[in-house]
């Protein structure tokens, strides 16, 4: 079984940045791809940002230029730094991964980030 924990949000004033965490208790190498998602009230969860076992990413395009996605194995740990945030960036935030060894894509808890106007 693989845990994910996010965390890293919090309440910031637009303009601003939050840097998200996710720790793996497996090596993020493990994985073909890990990343994060995220979810506004009432709305369906969304793609945010992708990273493959690669190295290559993929983002929203809403995201773009904004936000980074990156990793770092020797803490099994990939990042999110959002920056610029804009009001509707608010979310909750979800790390997951995806493997072909696993038998369903795995999720974390979840990290609430808010940006107020």
């Amino acid at each position: 079984q693989v845990q994910l924990v996010e965390s890293g949000g919090g309440l910031v004033q637009a303009g601003g940045s939050l840097r998200l965490s996710c720790a793996s208790s497996r090596s993020i190498y493990s994985f073909n791809a890990m990343g994060w998602y995220r979810q506004a009230p009432e709305k369906q969860r969304e793609l945010v940002a992708v990273m493959y076992v690669g190295g290559s990413t993929n983002y929203a395009d809403s995201v773009k230029g904004r936000f980074t996605i990156s990793r770092d194995n020797a803490y099994k740990t990939v990042y999110l730094q959002m920056n610029s945030l804009k009001p509707e960036d608010t979310a909750v935030y979800y790390c997951n991964a995806k493997g072909s060894w696993l038998p369903r894509e795995q999720w974390g808890q979840g990290t609430q980030g808010t940006v107020s106007s």
